[in-house]
């Protein structure tokens, strides 16, 4: 017996928690009648999600995307000039792991392994996500001192995490970050008088950017799949 949020997961149709949202808002029956949060269920168990019967995806993609500028993370989005959905155009439902903005552009993960997504996105895991960023003024020592010891962010009253920078160049810096607020490297800088130009994310985890063109894609297999399922304690019984 598995807990229907987990299993919603499994299918690659969301998250555990919003499973629990669509549960909630009684769009879930199992069996014809009105799901409940924290039942179980089974293989046997007709599951379905505004009155669709779900099943579980019978082979787990995981995908490493590089994302270029101008694509909006967001499955659907009428007003977005291409969403990642349509770009990736991939002929399985996937749902990425953690979010670029629009004027970013870089790696990201797509999967329909639901609890992958939910284990990389938890961010008490403090899984690692390295950048790349150029900004408009020159890099001192104080500004990378300040960056890696933590930066209060007024607009989400939260001190970020102690992380690590790396000077690259005059303007360019790498920073590797455990947590992902929203727009965060961005608002470090502007807290600390820079502006971001560019900025691309090159690993996630132990998955690399390495040479990947913009605006493809690669499948994530063998060691460097195992590795992945392992830093997210998980165990990947789909590999051969």
């Amino acid at each position: 017996m598995t807990r229907l949020n987990k299993y919603l997961a499994a299918c690659g149709l969301c998250s555990r928690r919003e499973a629990d949202k669509l549960i909630d808002q009684g769009r879930v029956n199992v069996n014809g009648q009105k799901a409940v949060s924290g039942m179980k269920v089974c293989d046997t168990d007709v599951v379905e999600v505004n009155h669709k019967r779900i099943k579980q995806a019978a082979a787990k993609v995981v995908l490493a995307y590089n994302k270029p500028v101008g694509i909006t993370c967001t499955e659907k989005d009428r007003h977005a000039d291409k969403t990642i959905v349509e770009a990736v155009n991939y002929p399985v439902r996937l749902t990425y792991a953690g979010r670029l903005d629009k004027d970013s552009d870089g790696l990201i993960i797509l999967t329909n392994d639901g609890e992958l997504i939910q284990r990389m996105m938890k961010g008490s895991n403090g899984h690692e996500k390295e950048y790349l960023v150029k900004v408009d003024r020159e890099i001192t020592e104080a500004f990378l001192k300040q960056m890696s010891q933590g930066v209060y962010l007024k607009e989400l009253d939260v001190t970020t995490r102690p992380c690590i920078l790396k000077y690259i160049g005059k303007y360019t810096f790498q920073i590797t970050l455990t947590q992902g607020l929203n727009r965060q490297i961005r608002r470090m800088c502007r807290c600390l008088g820079y502006n971001v130009k560019s900025l691309t994310r090159v690993r996630v985890m132990n998955i690399e950017l390495d040479g990947l063109k913009s605006g493809t894609y690669r499948e994530v297999k063998g060691v460097e799949r195992a590795m992945l399922y392992q830093q997210c304690e998980m165990s990947d019984s789909s590999i051969i």
